[in-house]
């Protein structure tokens, strides 16, 4: 029996699935909207993605005088997109594919045959389908996904070597299905992910940063992080992750770093800040701590150790979001975020303007962001300390909006601009300007705007210095 919520779905397929039963074809509904729309997890954004008997070029023919728009791109994999209205539908002809050993590309045959389709899925609670050109709508489900997805059981159609032989990243995929739906993985699918890790090397950065970004913006990754570090895998592609394992946090002396990391993980929630990017926020707090481990035993001073951790931390960031081939947007704001997760602590004397407006022009346009995971960063266990702590940002966010009502904060800049500072003193563009305006801006910074013959004043009074060999 089909439940009623797959009614909406099954109408708005009625149309296309009666083109390819008057043609003799049959076509299934397959991937994850049979899986969320009959495990009760579905949501708005649904995937229409079906398989057919028919081959790539039947289905253009089927599809020409029906869709608004039909694109080919995937047509030697045996996919068809098309749109219909505002509804976008790929439909792939039933596939019999493997990797070979040394390849990140798949050998493509196509079948005619349903349940050879869906054994070349990647789990169990995926190789189902539903077609919709039989008399009523019919679940095909020769591998007990419905029965897996009850149960919260993950595992492979054939035997999971053969699974992830043929894509090694359903290794992590796996991750994201045991922290999205709470799935619990059968030995032998824990079993074959140590053995085959390596394996995962043949797949290209670009995919594994995919599935991680997948991974990391799931309502609660914990677990799925843990699946990655106990098989071994995430030292095919996140060494960093492991290396905080049972690496005392030299600054909060709680817990393990990769604890403590991944508590601030779970700690950014989408709704932590009306304006802020949840996914970049998610993989700043995966990577905050990177550096703790490479600077073990650095105990010179807090404010001392602190830099340390947020140099390190985030050269280590860079390296790794590069290898993985994440954005040039990505890369810089994840690493800045982590090279400035500490500078709320080195403000413990109370937020003077001075301070505030340093920390505001640190932090940029990743204000929203760094405040959160200055917030999320908090996972101690004590509760006068976090109390303490809760209320010193809170002190910050409300000075920042107090003085931002005063002046302009959003993008501080010196008082004089350089035109101006080269016709006041006369000079031209070179070093002395940049050196001028540095000094124009540590002024900013600590009082503020001081009016326009003041600073000229005391831009006289560098440059004085300056030539006389006293100034900076």
């Amino acid at each position: 029996m089909i439940p009623d919520r797959f009614a909406p779905v099954l109408e708005e397929l009625a149309d296309v699935g009666a083109l390819f039963r008057s043609a003799g074809k049959r076509l299934y509904l397959v991937g994850g909207t049979v899986r969320d729309l009959l495990g009760g997890h579905a949501h708005a954004d649904l995937d229409f993605d079906a398989t057919t008997d028919a081959r790539p070029e039947e289905i253009k023919r089927l599809l020409s005088g029906w869709a608004d728009a039909l694109w080919t791109q995937g047509e030697r994999f045996g996919t068809i997109g098309a749109r219909k209205g505002e509804r976008v539908y790929e439909i792939t002809t039933h596939r019999a594919e493997a990797y070979h050993e040394d390849t990140r590309k798949p050998d493509v045959e196509f079948s005619d045959d349903i349940e050879t389709d869906l054994s070349r899925r990647d789990f169990t609670i995926n190789a189902m389908a539903l077609e919709v050109t039989s008399d009523s709508p019919t679940l095909v489900d020769p591998f007990g996904g419905a029965a897996d997805l009850l149960t919260h059981t993950l595992r492979t159609p054939l035997d999971p070597e053969i699974s992830f032989s043929d894509d090694p990243l359903r290794m992590m995929r796996a991750a994201r299905f045991i922290a999205r739906l709470g799935m619990v993985p059968v030995p032998e699918l824990v079993d074959a992910v140590k053995n085959m890790k390596e394996r995962l090397s043949i797949v290209s950065a670009e995919r594994v940063r995919d599935e991680l970004d997948k991974l990391i913006v799931v309502d609660s990754p914990t677990s799925g992080l843990w699946f990655l570090v106990e098989t071994g895998l995430a030292d095919q592609f996140l060494p960093e992750l492991p290396a905080m394992r049972l690496e005392n946090d030299p600054i909060h002396r709680h817990k393990d770093v990769l604890t403590h990391t991944l508590a601030v993980i779970e700690n950014v929630r989408p709704d932590a800040h009306p304006d802020f990017d949840f996914r970049v926020t998610r993989l700043a707090a995966l990577f905050h701590d990177v550096g703790k481990p490479a600077t073990r035993g650095f105990q010179e001073g807090k404010g001392t150790t602190f830099h340390m951790h947020d140099v390190k931390g985030a050269k280590m960031t860079r390296k790794r979001l590069m290898a993985l081939r994440y954005s040039n947007d990505d890369t810089e704001a994840v690493t800045e975020l982590v090279r400035l997760h500490l500078r709320f602590h080195t403000y413990e004397m109370g937020w003077t303007d001075s301070a505030v407006r340093r920390y505001v022009n640190d932090a940029g346009p990743l204000l929203a962001e760094l405040n959160v995971l200055t917030r999320c960063d908090c996972t101690t266990r004590n509760e006068r300390k976090a109390a303490r702590l809760a209320r010193r940002m809170d002190e910050l966010e409300e000075r920042i909006t107090d003085l931002a009502a005063r002046e302009e904060l959003k993008a501080i800049r010196p008082e004089m601009d350089g035109v101006a500072v080269m016709a006041h003193l006369g000079i031209p563009e070179g070093p002395a300007v940049g050196r001028a305006m540095k000094h124009l801006l540590e002024i900013r910074l600590d009082e503020g705007l001081i009016g326009d013959d003041e600073i000229r004043r005391r831009l006289d009074a560098w440059w004085e210095a300056s030539r006389a060999g006293l100034g900076h």
